[in-house]
This record gives structure tokens, sequence and C-alpha cells, in this order.
């Protein structure tokens, strides 16, 4: 990444977005800040000016291919050139498969999966014009496994990857475009509480949990030296294993672990969240208490079992393997 780098961010409102945005402007970048709601990105761009960037504000939906056209001319407009493009923006949606509306559904992997495709078409347009560049997707650990009560969000993340697999394959003629993506796994964000809800009970991160810094520290690092995959979160690597490993397993405790972990105590009624409309109001980090994001509880339930099901696995292996003679 050179100095002074141009710097787009689709859905710098809120959570990782909004913690992206802050660290590239401490680091120096000029950006070019989007999501749908105005006063969540002058929010954020006000604090990105007092660390010294200069920075432009595009209200855009990812959703409409024409405002997503109008973030790029916006960069290069403004600033000549388009660097490094982060794209952070998405919708979540809380629910068994049938009770969550087909509309709400449909919505979600319209945003979360063709509105990505929509910023890559975009992005890599101007990076094929100049011959360099960086797109940077944050990807989610729910992109290499699945969860009950998420199937809108899980569908589009293990779209998303085989889209940044397929893109990344596409331009190895051009050695310096790059296509990363960036694998958190829990976060504290505002996502969880402001996702449709059709579960009954509002969402949270199962820990253990990362903030949103340490995420985007990660998507600054990805953007000066890019990397194909980066992966961000302690258990991910075990909740991946464990899923591939012994799936019988994992599919049986996934269930109990996501409505202790994954769903609160707290009643909600159906709602269709910030999927159709941004929230009223933007913010960097979730509701939860420090207490809450300890890798406690159901996160060492959670490994403990994964543990379980890798010694199951090896035992298996070993029944099956032909007796030695």
């Amino acid at each position: 990444m050179r100095a002074n780098s141009v710097v787009v961010i689709t859905g710098a409102s809120s959570g990782v977005g909004r913690a992206a945005a802050l660290a590239f402007a401490r680091d120096g970048a000029r950006l070019v800040l989007a999501a749908r709601s105005r006063p969540g990105l002058e929010m954020v761009a006000a604090l990105c000016r007092a660390a010294g960037a200069e920075v432009r504000v595009v209200v855009a939906d990812i959703t409409r291919p024409e405002t997503v056209e109008q973030v790029a001319v916006t960069a290069t407009s403004a600033f000549g050139r388009l660097d490094v493009w982060v794209h952070t923006a998405a919708v979540m949606a809380y629910g068994r498969f049938e009770d969550v509306p087909a509309e709400v559904f449909e919505q979600v992997v319209t945003t979360d999966l063709l509105g990505a495709a929509t910023v890559a078409r975009v992005a890599l347009t101007r990076f094929r014009e100049q011959d360099s560049g960086v797109l940077i997707f944050c990807g989610s650990l729910l992109g290499t496994v699945v969860t009950p009560y998420t199937s809108s969000y899980v569908t589009s993340k293990w779209g998303l990857r085989a889209l940044v697999r397929s893109l990344r394959q596409e331009t190895r003629d051009a050695a310096d475009i790059h296509v990363c993506l960036v694998s958190p796994g829990a976060v504290n964000t505002p996502i969880y509480r402001n996702a449709a809800n059709y579960a009954g009970r509002y969402g949270q991160p199962p820990p253990p949990v990362d903030s949103p810094a340490k995420v985007a520290r990660a998507i600054v690092r990805c953007a000066r030296r890019p990397r194909a995959t980066v992966p961000v979160g302690a258990a991910n690597r075990l909740i991946s294993f464990g899923f591939v490993a012994t799936p019988a397993l994992y599919d049986a405790l996934v269930g109990p672990l996501m409505r202790a972990g994954g769903l609160s105590r707290e009643a909600v009624a159906p709602h269709p969240g910030n999927v159709f409309t941004p929230a009223p109001q933007a913010a960097l980090h979730g509701e939860y208490r420090r207490s809450w994001l300890r890798p406690l509880a159901t996160g060492a339930v959670l490994t403990g079992a994964l543990l379980i099901g890798v010694r199951a696995g090896y035992e298996r292996l070993a029944r099956e393997r032909p007796a030695r003679r």
C-alpha cells in the first residue's frame, strides 16, 4: 500500500467498517466512505478528519449498482485513483429457515452476496484500468462452517468465499491486483441486534468474541501486504476442523450451543431489522458487556466438544484401518 493511498470502504458507518475507516485514517490514507446512512457516515467522517485524513462521503446501497458506481467515480474524481477497496457491508436474519419470510431471506442474500459481486465488478474495472489495486472482502467464519437459525447469512458467506476464490483465479494475469478475504469469527458489532429476527430471542455473538478494532488491524495489514485469506479469531481453525473432521458430532452439538451462546435470553417480536432500511443509529461496538466477551462458558464448552470430536475421529480411523499382519 502506497503512502497517501486512496481507500474506499463500503459499510463504513458502523462495526468493522467504521473501525477500518479509523485505522486507515490514522495510517495516512485518503478515504471514501460509503453506506446507506448519511448520519452514520458523517459521524465517522468527522472522526477520520480529526485523525488527519481527507475524506469524501457517498450515500450508497450496494443492492443498487448505480450508487456503487458513484462511489468509484467519487474516489477517482477527488483523488485521481483507487488503491484499496474494503467491503464490509452486510445484513443478517435470525430464525428457522421456514420462519424467515422469503423476501427477508432473499434480501439478505442479495445484499451480502450479490451486493459483494456488484462491488467487485466496479472495483475490478478500476483496478484493471490502472493495473493495480487491492480488493478486501470481510467474510466470516460462517463462510466455512454452518450454524442453525442463520441460513440466509451462512448461504451468503459461503457464496462470498466461492466468489472471492473465483476472482482470485481470474486475476492471476495481473500481478498487482489482489483479491483478499478477511474472515473473523464473532465480533462485537451492532449486526446481531440490528438483524432481522424471527427466532423469538435477540441474537448475540457467541464467545470468544473479538473487537472491531482487531479485525480492522488485520484489514490494514492485508492492504499493506495482501494475503489470499486472513482468519481472525482464536477458535476459528479449531471450529472449522471440527466441522470437517467430525461432522456428525458437530451437527449434534451446534444447535444446543447456538441456542446457549448465539441467542440471548431477551425475547423479541418478529421484525425485519435493518435488512431493508438502515438502522437509525450507527455504532462501532455492539451492546455486549466485557464479561460476556471473555472466551469462557460457551467457548470452553465448544472447544472441549470439538476436542472430543477430534479424539473420536482418530479412534474411528484406528478402528477402520486394516490390522497389520
